[in-house]
Order: C-alpha cells, then structure tokens, then sequence
C-alpha cells in the first residue's frame, strides 16, 4: 500500500495462510526475538523504549495498538519500522473524509468474461495493517474494522471471509484539528489492547534524531528479525502462560474500581486485554507466569481510554492511577 488511497488487489480470493497447530517457542526464543525487534526498531525511533515494548507486547498478546499523538513525533515511523521488522503480510490504508468501508474490505466485482462476481480483497487482508490517521475518515468508515478487529474476519455481501494469521491493527490518530477529524466510536476504542502517546523527543534525544535522518532515513534500512510462522508461536507460548487466581482477581478489583468511580468503566473485554498484555510481558521477562507487578505495569496504557468520565478534572488516565492506588494487591505466593 501507498501513502495514498488503497487500490484494488488483483481479482481473486485473498490469501489467507493455513492454520497449523502451531508449536510453541520456548521463553527464552521469545526473549530474544523481542529484544531484536525492540533493537531493529531503536535505530529509527530514539527515546521512546517504552512505547516500543508495549507495541511488542501488543503483538504477542494478540492485540491491536492506537498511536495518538500530534503530528511529526514519529507515530507512522514506528508502526512501520514494526512491520518491516516482521517477515509477513503488511498493508497501509490512508484514511480520508472520502474513504469508503469497500475501500478497507473489499469488494466483488462483476467479471465481465466469467459473468460471475470476483472478490478484490482489500488492505484490511494483511497480517500487519496500519490504519493511518484513522479518525480522519467518517464513522462508517471506520466501523468496517469493527468486525475485523474483534472476530479476525470480514463479510461483504453476506459472504464471510477469514482474515490472515496473525492479524494485527497499528492505527494512528490525529490527536489536533479536532475541526477536521472523527472521534473514534467507543466501541471501536474499546478494540485496541493499547493507546499509546509517544510525546516530544528529549533535546539531546532530537539531536541524535536529527544526526541519524538528515541523510537516508533509517527506516529504510530496517531488515525483518523474525517472520511471520515464529511470531504465530510465540503467541500460542504467550497464550499458555499461566494467570493464577488471585491475579486475576486483582485485574477484576482494578476494572471494578473503574466501574464505580467513572461515568463508563471498563469492559470485561478490557479485562480480558489486560491480562494478555500482562501474558506477554511475563513472557517477554523469561516467566511461564503473570505477577502483579506485570499487571500494573499494563493497566496505564490498556485502560485509560476505555473509561469515560463526566468530571472535567478526571479523565480515564486518573481513575486508573487511582485504581493502582487504592485497589489492594493480594501477593499470594507462586
């Protein structure tokens, strides 16, 4: 896909890889190829570490990831940089007020020489596909994810179709003109593990910056670390770590904390995401098992924007702050 509008695929069914009984990696297969896809990243995105292991984290935990931030801090770059660190599948769509929901799934189209209707697969058929600048397109485009983000699949006209595995969404998101853009439906929202903010570089972080893109950017340089049947085993290895009781119910204390002091709290989806982003994170550290500390560290950027407050002084990243704060922790020994 270009910067541009996406244009049609060749006529034909979309490839979808076969689903195999994946065998799982080991844990320290998993810590290696995260730190080589942290590292392949780090060369084109400087000072954010921590956005990049989250977005990692997002993937194993078979989750989908909303950059939001002002333009320029690199919110593309890193989406990416991801892709091209992963041998697989990726697809770009530029969102416009003029996107349709057929330019993102697909459409049939009537073969004039068969006189039958042909499937065009749209840029939604990919393993990574990276919506950018999401909310500039009109909430009927965007609700054409809904289905793919949540079900891994798409249907136009009445035929369903199964989408590539793994299948991923890295969306970026205007987060100025307000004038210009399309608030993201909730429930749409609500299908991102993550949001994340990368925020302004650091001055001596700018300068290394400036020294490393002034010429070539590095992103163009960027080779793929692992490929797309490892990644499908690290997340069967990611789906196995164990989530013992009192874990989980601290995760369900924190989204109930959120439940009783916020106008909309957070799904049981949410709670579900938070545990598997907590999976990964374990998994990512060597440990076949989730603590609380792995939970705590997630809840800030798998939350927040799921939560929707009437109090102008407290937004979602407050009532999760708070959560963390006053919702006790029952540390029972592994």
């Amino acid at each position: 896909m270009t910067d541009a509008n996406p244009t049609p695929e060749p006529a034909g069914e979309p490839t979808v890889e076969a689903e195999t009984d994946a065998e799982p990696l080991s844990l320290s297969r998993i810590e290696t190829i995260c730190a080589e896809i942290e590292s392949n990243v780090s060369r084109v995105i400087v000072g954010h570490d921590d956005a990049i292991e989250h977005v990692v984290t997002a993937l194993l935990g078979r989750g989908h990831v909303l950059l939001d931030d002002v333009p320029g801090v690199g919110k593309t770059m890193l989406a990416r940089s991801i892709a091209k660190s992963v041998d697989c599948t990726f697809r770009r769509v530029q969102f416009t007020p003029d996107l349709l929901p057929a330019d993102v799934t697909g459409v049939n189209v009537f073969n004039q020489k068969t006189r039958e209707f042909d499937f065009q697969p749209g840029p939604v058929f990919g393993n990574i596909v990276l919506g950018d600048e999401i909310n500039r397109a009109p909430p009927k485009t965007q609700s054409a994810l809904l289905e793919a983000m949540e079900e891994e699949q798409v249907t136009v006209d009445g035929d369903t179709r199964k989408l590539p595995d793994p299948f991923i969404v890295i969306a970026t998101q205007n987060a100025v003109e307000p004038n210009r853009t399309y608030e993201l439906p909730f429930a749409e929202l609500d299908r991102f593990m993550k949001k994340l903010r990368l925020g302004y570089p650091e001055p001596d972080e700018e300068t290394e910056l400036l020294g490393r893109t002034v010429g070539h950017h590095p992103i163009e340089s960027v080779e793929p670390v692992t490929d797309r049947e490892t990644l499908v085993r690290a997340r069967e290895t990611v789906a196995s770590v164990r989530v013992a009781e009192p874990v989980r119910e601290y995760a369900t204390r924190l989204v109930g904390y959120t439940r009783e002091n916020a106008h909309i709290g957070v799904s049981p989806r949410g709670t579900i995401s938070l545990l598997r982003a907590a999976q990964a994170r374990a998994a990512t550290d060597g440990r076949e098992y989730v603590v609380p500390d792995d939970v705590q560290a997630e809840a800030p950027v798998v939350l927040h924007h799921r939560i929707k407050t009437t109090d102008r002084d407290r937004d979602g990243k407050t009532v999760v702050e708070n959560a963390l704060e006053h919702v006790p922790v029952d540390r029972t020994p592994e």
